[in-house]
């Protein structure tokens, strides 16, 4: 009771919930919410004004992810409206936007899609924290721009700028957790000179054993990660060149709720995932607009070793061509527009000698055109994609067959944008998208190590095919900002997995794939009051609802939620010390009784309430930044806690109890 008082009277102060996410990178916060309009995005038709979208878009500022902390990159985006993570233990996360996740959202880094093992539990997203200046969350169906697997929306993770030119510089940063003894550091340097660009970082973290109140230490979940990345590129009156190279490489544990190894180096079983990147982003200005080619090769090597330490048991191999060939400017009277051919090609190899999915190859592409415009107060966008996709799978033994599947798809977008008077902007869109199923949900057949139960795939599974409409209005005024925004979806042929009754070796239950039509809705309301200068009181609530045709819910639903912050924000352009803040924030998860109980696949989640609080400032010197620092506190209570979509809650291991994180950066 206590607690709930004191989320409500946090409440009654911020009204309701609010998207602070979206405020752009401004040095005067009193009038932040009035540039939130004119923060450019990415667009179906390029570039566009946060303010000209018609699905829902948030913005993550760099000054915002500084004050962040968390295990890795989704840790640190997972409290905005309408996104969340499925998690094991503290260094593997996989995110979800709107309930969600896998293969149902597209990560972008690099300009180009991410392509790892995200078909799995327990695979995170192989992209370096240190070397993301700013993120980009679209929400809702975006098959339009990047093909299948987009239904739930796209994460756009956006390098650091160019510098100006004539300007060489770096920075050295750092950060310490107190929970799980993390220690990461990232050197970087970056410069341009006579119109030639580049950049360099190299990044090294790890931690020991995490703890929590109930389990003490939790055994064999520290983990170690290290990154490298470099950029060339060639700016000119022509356009512009860029090669990027990056290397991530992390080694968790993988936890089985016993063991005693509490330390940094992890013990059987473990994982070692390496994904080598390699990108060709070319701009040329032809016309009245601009030709985009992308070209990326990517591997992606995941290593399971169960048995011993020098031989993996489960050894994938993923080779991935992508390929983006675009259009994009301005036709005619001010229609903005874009076309062009978009896809990739993919192998994946079986090099070890246990099995979970066959090996195959795909290839897919799409051609799309994309329109916008503005007519009068309103602005409206929209158009149309064609894909096709080829997947072949090889035969092994007698546990895999080989089959061919073809899967064809059209995806279509439509929506509009309006102001209502000064402050009100009102937003529509209905947007058709497209998801081919992957190879774990086509032919999986094995143990799936590290999700403790038996896998069991369906080759006959159809494509999904969604129809989704969004309404948001946004109202900006001098001292108040709130956005609001509702969905409802249908999903046809909507794939997951379930326990089917069966029992495995090992007594490992078996979950075979499955489909059925679906039904999801929801959104998220945000409101961001500023009654003086320097005080921002805010709050966030989201909520997803689903059923499936016959009344089940769905399975891996997050719990409605509730995050608020009163954030006192001290300094702005001060001699010594600037843009210093604190904060208190209090992370509200509501129960979850609506899950997928057929077959005891889920069970309830109750509710707990997480107490957080944070502080930081800049160090100026002779008029120049000369340091940041931040301490950013989490849990303080040492509240023990299961979220709904904690892949160890199945076997008694909570998260992470209190944490102090420390962290520094010195630019040079």
């Amino acid at each position: 009771m206590r607690k709930t008082i004191l989320v409500l009277s946090l409440l009654s102060v911020c009204m309701a919930a609010t998207a602070q996410e979206n405020q752009p990178d401004s040095t005067d916060v009193f009038y932040k919410h009035l540039d939130l309009k004119e923060i450019v995005v990415t667009g179906l038709a390029g570039d566009t004004k946060m303010k000209e979208m018609p699905a829902p878009v948030s913005v993550i500022r760099p000054a915002d992810l500084a004050g962040r902390t968390g295990g890795n990159i989704i840790d640190a985006i997972a409290t905005e409206p309408g996104v969340s993570e499925i998690t094991t233990g503290g260094g593997i996360s996989k995110p979800v936007i709107r309930g969600m996740g896998y293969n149902r959202v597209v990560v972008v880094s690099d300009g180009i899609r991410q392509e790892g093992q995200q078909w799995g539990d327990e695979h995170g997203i192989e992209i370096d924290g240190a070397g993301v200046h700013s993120v980009e969350i679209l929400k809702g169906p975006a098959s339009l721009m990047y093909g299948s697997d987009a239904l739930a929306g796209i994460l756009i993770f956006h390098p650091e700028p160019v510098r100006a030119p004539g300007e060489i510089g770096g920075s050295i940063s750092t950060e310490y957790q107190t929970n799980n003894g993390l220690l990461t550091y990232s050197l970087a340097a970056d410069g341009n000179l006579g119109g030639w660009i580049w950049n360099g970082r190299f990044s090294d973290k790890y931690a020991h054993a995490y703890r929590n109140s109930v389990n003490g230490q939790v055994a064999n979940s520290g983990y170690r990660q290290r990154a490298a990345s470099a950029m060339l590129g060639r700016n000119g009156s022509w356009g512009y060149s860029r090669l990027r190279f990056s290397y991530f490489h992390l080694t968790p544990g993988m936890i089985e709720g016993e063991g005693d190894n509490f330390g940094y180096k992890p013990d059987l079983p473990f994982q070692h995932v390496r994904h080598f990147k390699v990108v060709s982003d070319n701009t040329f200005h032809l016309g009245p607009g601009n030709l985009k080619f992308i070209l990326g090769w990517q591997q992606n090597r995941r290593q399971e070793y169960e048995e011993a330490a020098d031989e993996p048991g489960l050894d994938f191999r993923l080779n991935t061509l992508n390929y983006d060939l675009r259009w994009q400017g301005t036709l005619g009277e001010d229609w903005k527009t874009a076309f062009g051919l978009a896809g990739m090609a993919q192998k994946s190899d079986n090099l070890g000698d246990e099995y979970l999915i066959p090996a195959y190859g795909l290839f897919d592409a799409g051609l799309f055109a994309t329109v916008s415009k503005t007519l009068g107060a309103w602005t409206l966008s929209g158009g149309l994609r064609a894909d096709i996709r080829w997947l072949h799978s090889q035969p092994l033994e007698d546990r895999f067959q080989e089959f061919s599947r073809r899967f064809p798809g059209i995806s279509a977008s439509i929506g509009a944008v309006r102001p209502l008077g000064e402050h009100f902007i009102l937003r529509a869109n209905i947007a058709r998208g497209f998801r081919a199923p992957n190879l774990a949900e086509l032919g999986s057949n094995g143990e799936h190590e590290g999700t403790f139960r038996y896998e069991v795939g369906n080759k006959d599974l159809k494509p999904e095919y969604s129809l989704q409409g969004d309404l948001g209005l946004d109202f900006t005024s001098k001292y108040v900002s709130v956005q609001a925004a509702v969905f409802a979806s249908r999903i046809d042929n909507y794939i997951f997995s379930a326990r089917n009754g069966q029992v495995a070796d090992e007594d490992l239950p078996v979950y075979a794939f499955q489909s059925g039509l679906a039904h999801l809705g929801g959104g998220e309301l945000g409101i961001d009051i500023h009654p003086i200068h320097q005080l921002h009181l805010s709050s966030a609530f989201s909520c997803v609802y689903t059923r499936e045709k016959g009344g089940d819910y769905l399975p891996l639903i997050p719990a409605p939620r509730l995050y608020s912050e009163v954030k006192w924000e001290i300094t702005h352009d001060g001699h010594l010390f600037n843009n210093a803040f604190v904060s208190l924030n209090l992370d509200w998860n509501m129960a979850q009784n609506h899950f997928y109980a057929a077959g005891g696949t889920e069970t309830a989640t109750p509710s707990y309430l997480l107490l957080g609080a944070s502080a930081g400032t800049d160090l100026v010197i002779k008029g120049k930044r000369r340091l940041s620092l931040y301490i950013i506190a989490s849990n303080l209570t040492d509240q023990a806690y299961m979220p709904h979509l904690s892949r160890l809650k199945y076997i008694g291991v909570y998260n992470m109890g209190r944490n102090v994180s420390f962290k520094l950066e010195i630019p040079f």
